[in-house]
């Protein structure tokens, strides 16, 4: 024990992060600091030790089927083996029973509406900020700003012809998603409303909306007037401004068309953060602390002056009755938590580290007992909930067990059983063999399911490290193990009774410059039956609610749902490449592949950002955490392993590609080159998850990048 440290109840706690859990989580909480800490304690006396056995189980089966495919050598494959082999060791176990979730009280957000998600680095305050007030998205500034109405506009003075081009492109959504009773949205030359709803005058005449319904109410924000509307749950504000530039330029007066966005955002503390040590893990959980008070705030400069984030107000809308109804002004909030894996020095036992998903289950939660007990001002839910997000499990139980784990932590703070609801990750391949089961486990918390192609993908390889060599990454995204993934995520989730009481997820669009592109195809995930959908930004978030107004997620539900579920044969067949891959295209991975990795893994390591947009090798920009890095690494694993490709091959890759990342990153005054020593902490993690991929605990990357990262922070100390 350190003087840094002090001891509570058999615990060994970082003096800093002891100071702040007491004196800034615990104030103001019914919860006493010593009864935090031997809860603390009581919890790892009851689960730390099943902890460890179910990441040994992780590490028995994969060994064993490992052990199978090498046996097996050049054979055929033969499905049905596999399926008793598999049943055989436990790793798949026996369906249920049909059953419903019975969840509780949950948010509508979650429950009832179809929208967009953001996932954003909570180590971020600004970013966490801009992700909770995503609820409410100008249409106009997403299409004037991205690459949808053609390559963005290089300077900031006002381009006519684009503004013109999305005025009528924001007409069109209007007409398909709001119509009038006879006329164009684009025609209007003046919008009002009255005690029936809404009045558009087109050519001299009064016109209403094909569905009266629709019309919601007025607000009043400073000289613009609101009027408000709704359609597909989702809710549509047209801001009637003449004075205004914008306003002033059309014919009604409309300023704006403001869509209501992401109903949700996932504040991350796993995948997206770079956070190894005590004090990383404070500025985490500080920054969710302040969502949950409701005061967290952000000065940074822009444009030459200091402006401030904050949490957004709720938004007051009078009925044309006169009556007031209140919109929510945020995103709701969840929180991600690590996975059952990693361990942490903020807490050590016996000299020992303990696990980091207990730490990140007991702050958080005891964080969001802010939100729980206000009763004014800026609230997150209002059923009374803490939504997590769970990663990284692995089959049914892990899932009853973070079903226990989260009840325990509960009872510590004084909750109520099955307040803290939680969200699985549907993107380990024992989870997905058995998503009924683990559903199952967490019938009475479940609040979400998500399935997720970049840490699936890396799960699917390593699984199948042993079999043979992958099909290259673009066909990896059309073999059919994908499809009967995404497949039996949506309908398994249906029949579990998630309709009307949870989410149905899909994964990210990781371009976040290509929002024309993402236009295009995310619009398959509503079309799917799925809820939400996983979004990189704000701007994508308003881009991305097109979508749940020209899919009616709800009737896509109603008409699925007596699919059958797609069996496990396609889900369980590796995508294996059944032809040599050509010699070209095998170079061009190892080089993309490299370059993708030492992109992200150098900001990860040398400036702890866990997540940020990197050229890849054509200079495109990448959204990429850590999921990504795991896709490319086991890529890289498993073709060395199966002789594709040399580790010679790999070493000069890795720096060559080293001399590219370190010219793409040459405008950073942070940055710190790669080459040409090749012997930073940085390159070296690089390396260690291609060469050492097929040993890495299910083909993570924190392992690696945590030992790294916190070897660069002592060279830097």
């Amino acid at each position: 024990m350190t003087a840094s440290t002090a001891t509570r109840n058999g615990l060994e706690i970082d003096q800093d992060f002891l100071r702040f859990v007491e004196d800034e989580v615990l104030a103001g909480t019914a919860v006493a600091a010593d009864d935090f800490w031997a809860g603390y304690a009581a919890l790892l006396d009851e689960f730390a030790a099943e902890n460890r056995d179910l990441l040994d189980r992780r590490t028995a089966l994969q060994r064993r089927i490992d052990d199978w495919h090498r046996q097996r050598g050049n054979q055929g494959w033969d499905q049905a083996a596999y399926r008793d082999f598999l049943t055989e060791i436990g790793y798949l176990v026996p369906e249920p029973a049909p059953f419903t979730i019975e969840n509780g009280r949950i948010d509508p957000e979650i429950a009832t509406m179809a929208g967009p998600q953001l996932v954003v680095p909570v180590s971020n305050a600004r970013f966490a900020l801009n992700a909770a007030n995503a609820r409410w998205g100008s249409l106009y500034d997403a299409l004037y700003g991205s690459d949808v109405m053609g390559p963005p506009p290089a300077g900031s003075a006002l381009d006519p012809d684009r503004r013109d081009a999305v005025v009528a492109r924001a007409a069109r959504f209007l007409d398909e998603a709001l119509p009038l009773d006879g006329g164009s949205h684009a025609d209007v030359t003046a919008y009002d409303s009255d005690g029936r709803g809404l009045i558009a005058t087109v050519g001299g005449k009064a016109l209403r909306l094909r569905d009266p319904r629709a019309f919601i109410g007025t607000r009043q924000d400073g000289a613009a007037r609101g009027l408000v509307l709704r359609h597909h749950g989702l809710h549509v504000e047209l801001v009637i401004d003449a004075d205004h530039p914008i306003g002033a330029a059309s014919p009604s007066g409309l300023r704006d068309v403001v869509l209501e966005a992401a109903l949700s955002a996932i504040q991350d503390c796993e995948d997206s953060v770079a956070a190894v040590d005590a004090a990383d893990k404070i500025a985490v959980y500080r920054n969710w602390l302040g969502l949950m008070k409701g005061d967290l705030s952000e000065t940074f400069q822009k444009g030459g002056r200091a402006m401030t984030r904050r949490l957004a107000d709720d938004r007051q809308v009078t009925r044309p009755d006169g009556t007031t109804v209140t919109l929510q002004g945020r995103a709701l909030l969840l929180v991600r938590n690590v996975g059952h894996l990693m361990t942490t020095d903020a807490v050590r036992r016996d000299g020992r580290p303990t696990p980091e998903g207990f730490m990140d289950a007991m702050v958080t939660v005891a964080a969001a007992l802010h939100d729980l007990a206000r009763d004014q001002g800026p609230r997150n839910s209002r059923a009374g909930a803490v939504y997590v997000v769970k990663p990284k499990m692995h089959g049914p139980d892990e899932a009853a067990f973070a079903d226990r784990l989260y009840g325990r932590v509960e009872a510590i703070l004084g909750l109520a059983p099955n307040t803290v609801k939680l969200g699985l990750m549907d993107e380990e391949r024992r989870t997905s063999a058995n998503l009924a089961a683990c559903i199952h486990a967490l019938r009475n918390r479940i609040f979400f399911i998500n399935t997720g192609f970049l840490d699936r993908t890396g799960d699917e390889i390593h699984t199948s490290m042993q079999a043979g060599p992958f099909l290259g990454r673009d066909a990896m995204k059309s073999a059919p193990w994908l499809k009967a993934y995404e497949d039996r995520n949506v309908l398994i989730g249906l029949n579990a009774g998630m309709r009307g009481r949870a989410q149905i997820g899909k994964g990210m669009w990781a371009k976040p410059d290509a929002l024309a592109e993402m236009l295009e195809v995310k619009i398959g995930h509503p079309q799917s039956g799925a809820s939400t959908a996983w979004v990189p930004s704000p701007t994508a978030a308003t881009l991305h609610a097109l979508h749940y107004h020209a899919v009616d997620v709800v009737a896509v539900q109603d008409r699925i749902s007596d699919r059958a579920v797609p069996g496990l044969d396609l889900l369980l067949t590796p995508a294996l490449a059944d032809a040599p891959i050509p010699r070209d295209a095998v170079l061009r991975e190892l080089d993309n592949s490299a370059q993708g990795i030492l992109g992200y893994v150098v900001r990860w390591v040398d400036q702890g950002i866990g997540c940020s947009k990197v050229p890849d090798i054509d200079d495109v920009q990448l959204m990429e955490d850590r999921a990504t890095c795991r896709i490319s690494a086991q890529y890289l694993a498993n073709w060395l392993e199966h002789g594709l490709i040399t580790r010679d091959e790999v070493e000069d890759a890795l720096r060559r590609m080293a001399a590219k990342v370190d010219a793409q990153n040459a405008g950073d005054p942070a940055y710190r080159p790669m080459a040409p020593g090749f012997d930073g902490p940085a390159f070296q993690a690089a390396r260690d998850l291609v060469l050492t991929g097929t040993s890495q605990p299910s083909g993570y990357t924190e392992p690696a990048l945590h030992a790294r990262r916190a070897e660069a922070k002592r060279r830097a100390a």
